[in-house]
């Protein structure tokens, strides 16, 4: 049995590591602001010691790694639109948290940190699928936090031997992501229209691609990232699907899947968004053992049921 800590834990995609790691034995610290991350996330996970603080605090970020073997960091502000609307309160989180939580976690003798990093590092590099070894071009101050952590991690690596690997996610959805905010992933907010029959809109002209990754994809590699060999350390892995689908298609999908009777309305792009996306993922193969083990249709209406029934018990 291993001790974990899970930074920002009660959100999406940590509430569902925290209950992964419980479910096979391991012990589980969470760490988390609750500022996008809630408690409910985790009122099905058993055993799960709670500890409510921002990891920009260093004194905290001491307290939340000590005694812990493994660092699942998650804890972020993972928005492109909410860092161009408010960079400053981004950049704490997901900068000046991460290298407060990386000297605590060198300094209490962290076996590893696996870091969420992000495909939005990419932005609109004209090759596809990306790779780990391609150049960099961040298109927003979410990109660039989080490209700049990963560097940390890296550095941290060289210099201090404090073993890290980060996971770049390539737009990861499932069961409890929040709908209701306008910083919604996209399939979060389709499901939450259409459910509700109602038009949602879609920014550009749809035909945008993405590789979306169904949350149980991310857990996996990322527990595999925490236990792979020492040839993993300091490296970059994508963890994804390896294929991609326009929002177009998407959104005529989730239409069959939830029944609804609507066409999206079209809005001008974004700033910051990214036009294509495409995970190379042989490194992770290679590297972890990794193999995606939930398509995106299954996962989609997982999704949707799970936000059916949240919306009839609400």
């Amino acid at each position: 049995m291993a001790f974990y800590l899970v930074t920002g834990g009660a959100g999406f995609i940590g509430s569902h590591m925290a209950e992964a790691l419980r479910r096979r034995g391991d012990r589980v610290r969470v760490a988390d602001s609750l500022i996008t991350g809630s408690r409910g996330n985790l009122s099905h996970v058993e055993g799960v010691e709670f500890l409510e603080g921002d990891l920009a605090d260093h004194a905290f970020a001491r307290q939340a790694v000590e005694g812990v073997e493994y660092v699942l960091h998650q804890a972020a502000i993972p928005s492109v639109p909410r860092s161009v609307d408010d960079p400053l309160t981004s950049n704490r989180a997901n900068i000046d948290a991460t290298l407060s939580l990386l000297v605590a976690a060198r300094d209490a003798g962290v076996r590893r940190v696996v870091y969420a990093g992000s495909s939005s590092a990419y932005g609109n590099a004209a090759v596809l699928p990306k790779r780990e070894d391609m150049p960099t071009a961040p298109l927003s101050p979410y990109a660039l936090q989080k490209l700049v952590g990963e560097q940390y991690m890296q550095m941290f690596t060289e210099l201090y031997g404090l073993s890290t690997v980060t996971i770049r996610y390539f737009n990861v959805f499932g069961p409890r992501q929040d709908p209701s905010s306008a910083y919604s992933g996209v399939i979060s907010l389709f499901i939450r229209y259409l459910v509700d029959g109602n038009a949602p809109t879609i920014h550009g002209d749809g035909e945008q691609t993405r590789d979306f990754t169904y949350v149980t994809n991310v857990v996996e590699g990322a527990l595999r990232a925490s236990q792979a060999g020492p040839e993993a350390s300091g490296q970059v892995i994508n963890v994804a699907t390896g294929t991609r689908i326009s929002l177009n298609h998407l959104f005529q999908t989730l239409k069959v899947i939830t029944g609804a009777d609507v066409e999206p309305t079209y809005a001008p792009s974004r700033a910051g968004d990214v036009r294509d996306s495409l995970a190379d993922i042989s490194r992770a193969r290679l590297m972890l053992g990794y193999e995606p083990t939930v398509d995106l249709e299954t996962g989609l209406r997982e999704t949707v049921a799970w936000y059916a029934s949240t919306r009839h018990s609400a």
